[in-house]
């Protein structure tokens, strides 16, 4: 491939990177931090929460980032989807793990924002908890496991994004077409043809 797709593949590395790098940081740095200091379970999470919080901003903006690039890789490499071999399947791997990484992300802002207003000193936030009341200890577990899904399911999409790499090397392509070409039904060959008609025989 000759054609060179920098933007749309810049876009897609660094919303990836982002959203793997912030997701890592913030379950190492910004939890271990909170506990460290928070002195109180309370305390800890208020302080988890507000980070999480002035992130989540950036962190949409890094997976709408690579949502657009995702986008425009799948449309200009979609000829190589079809004919070469491998390329779908990891192409589909890659929609699942990008579609989990986005529910996992997105469950996991709802608990951090339930957390966030449960631990709140501010009246307003104390009495939004009261309407909406949540088991914190459980939420707090839920969202620890979630905080460390979501580098692992992105980390995951790296790995991906590696393969596809070496899957668009000139040699694996044209391997890659050459087994896809392969695995595509032929006309049948002289000795499955059906023998001549008698007619056709009596001619020669």
């Amino acid at each position: 491939m000759s054609e060179r797709n920098t933007v749309i593949r810049s876009l897609h590395d660094l919303g990836l990177a982002a959203w793997f790098g912030g997701s890592l940081m913030g379950a190492v740095g910004l939890n271990g931090a909170a506990r460290a200091v928070g002195g109180t379970q309370v305390t800890s999470a208020r302080i988890a929460s507000s980070g999480w919080a002035k992130w989540a901003p950036v962190n949409a903006a890094a997976i709408g980032t690579h949502l657009v690039g995702s986008s425009g890789l799948l449309a200009t490499n979609a000829a190589r989807v079809a004919t070469q071999q491998g390329v779908a399947a990891s192409t589909a791997a890659k929609t699942v793990l990008t579609a989990a990484a986005l529910a996992a992300t997105a469950y996991s802002r709802v608990l951090g924002k339930k957390i966030e207003l449960a631990s709140s000193s501010d009246p307003e936030d104390a009495e939004k908890a009261e309407e909406h009341p949540v088991d914190t200890d459980k939420a707090q577990r839920q969202l620890a496991f979630l905080q460390w899904t979501i580098p692992a399911l992105t980390g995951g999409l790296l790995v991906l994004n590696a393969l596809h790499g070496e899957q668009q090397r000139p040699e694996e392509q044209a391997r890659g077409i050459w087994q896809r070409a392969m695995r595509t039904p032929h006309m049948p060959s002289m000795a499955h043809m059906p023998p001549l008609p008698d007619w056709h025989r009596t001619q020669h």
